[in-house]
């Protein structure tokens, strides 16, 4: 009986399941929050009956209205005969007793066995995870050192580029001053010479013109001028 309910059941799993498979379009942007996967499995009573379906009752029957109801829905379902209670049932209650017992029993240290292999899995996840980012953080913290290394040889560009500009105007002045001092030699060399033919001109006109001067006197003019110092001097001694 229960394999007839499975094998009924199957177009309403494959439903399930394809509603609930991987999304592969694009995700439109709306206020709608992002559904989450419950870490832990939703409670349940009897072992398989879900502890909401007994909550949708109690606002309308109160809490025994759901136990009331499966008393009798079974019950209707057995007295017309729509549930035969043939040798799979009795085989299904084994199985489930079975399974129950096996849950109650074996369960708690299984899902215990099986969490610490999550979270260890889990783990691994997260160590590869965070290895990942801190490279992706080392990766960023290297490129920001190689901006930091471009910025500082813009700098030392600069730098360069001003003592090369400092050098070329250091030597323009030493030219300068180089071009000066050659011209001033080259002029006071001029200058010494316009003195020197100065002062030779001058000499030489002083000499010729004594020279015409003593040629001009002759020895009458020369001997009236000493007779007339003469009298001078005798009428000077005279006076005094």
């Amino acid at each position: 009986m229960l394999s007839r309910l499975n094998f009924r059941n199957i177009s309403s799993q494959l439903k399930a399941v394809a509603s609930c498979g991987i999304q592969t379009t694009a995700v439109t942007s709306s206020n709608v929050p992002r559904p989450k996967r419950p870490i832990e499995a939703p409670p349940v009573r009897f072992g398989f009956i879900p502890d909401e379906w007994f909550h949708f009752f109690y606002p309308k029957t109160g809490a025994t209205g759901p136990y009331v109801f499966l008393t009798t829905f079974s019950t209707y379902l057995l007295s017309k005969e729509w549930y035969i209670l043939e040798h799979e049932y009795y085989g299904g209650i084994c199985l489930l007793s079975i399974v129950l017992y096996a849950s109650y029993k074996v369960g708690p240290k299984l899902a215990t066995f099986l969490d610490k292999k999550i979270d260890e899995f889990e783990g691994d996840l997260n160590a590869s995870k965070d290895e990942v980012i801190q490279g992706q953080k080392d990766a960023i913290d290297n490129l920001e050192k190689e901006k930091w290394y471009t910025e500082g040889q813009l700098m030392i560009y600069d730098i360069k580029k001003q003592n090369i500009m400092m050098q070329l105007e250091a030597s323009y002045r030493e030219n300068l001053t180089t071009v000066y001092t050659e011209v001033k030699k080259v002029l006071d060399y001029h200058a010494q010479i316009d003195n020197i033919d100065r002062r030779i001109a001058q000499k030489h006109m002083v000499q010729w013109i004594t020279n015409s001067v003593l040629k001009a006197i002759t020895p009458e003019q020369e001997k009236a001028n000493l007779l007339q110092c003469i009298k001078d001097l005798e009428s000077l001694s005279a006076k005094a």
